[in-house]
């Protein structure tokens, strides 16, 4: 009994941590699955345990690229938990950019205009508003300012303000994104 107690602290800490601290090897929390191996290599799922924060705080995840624009990923992007719309993964963007279209399909309100420096013109004016969440991969910031393109735009950037504690590897067919 005292070394079931001793695995399930163990398994505990790790829940509530995942992420952020070495995981023993004997529990595993990826991609939404968690589980541990028990005795005679038994599988224990610990779905339960791992739901909540510890979910949505993964070391690890990933998003599958869809297709290229320009050579840079696009990848589906969930909003306000139910929108999903495809979006560049600009890692040289500091915020998030989505267009008119899903401005309007999210009802975000202007709340204030904002300049910005782009990749083609300096001090450029963009409104901003907040969405209530973004999430890739079951991964979700919430209540992010977000800035609205102009007319010529027909696809959004996701930018730092969702990726900026993750280290961001293209590669293939997937955009890794690993907590820092």
């Amino acid at each position: 009994m005292k070394r079931f107690l001793r695995v399930l602290i163990s398994v505990t800490g790790l829940v509530s941590i995942v992420g952020v601290a070495h995981v023993p090897s004997s529990a595993i929390a990826q991609n939404g699955v968690c589980y541990m191996v028990g005795p005679g290599g038994k599988t224990i799922d610990l779905g339960s345990m791992c739901s909540g924060d510890a979910a949505t705080n993964k070391r690890v995840f990933q998003a599958k690229i869809k297709r290229r624009a320009g050579g840079t990923p696009v990848i589906d992007v969930t909003f306000n938990g139910g929108r999903t719309f495809e979006m560049i993964v600009d890692t040289g963007a500091s915020g998030t950019v989505i267009t008119r279209r899903m401005a309007s399909a999210l009802q975000v309100v202007p709340v204030r205009t904002i300049k910005a420096d782009t990749a083609s013109a300096v001090g450029v004016e963009f409104p901003v508003g907040y969405v209530q969440s973004i999430g890739v991969n079951g991964v979700v910031a919430n209540k992010v300012l977000v800035a609205i393109a102009g007319p010529e735009q027909d696809i959004g950037l996701l930018g730092h303000d969702f990726f900026g504690n993750y280290d961001v590897t293209i590669k293939r067919d997937v955009v890794q994104f690993e907590l820092r």
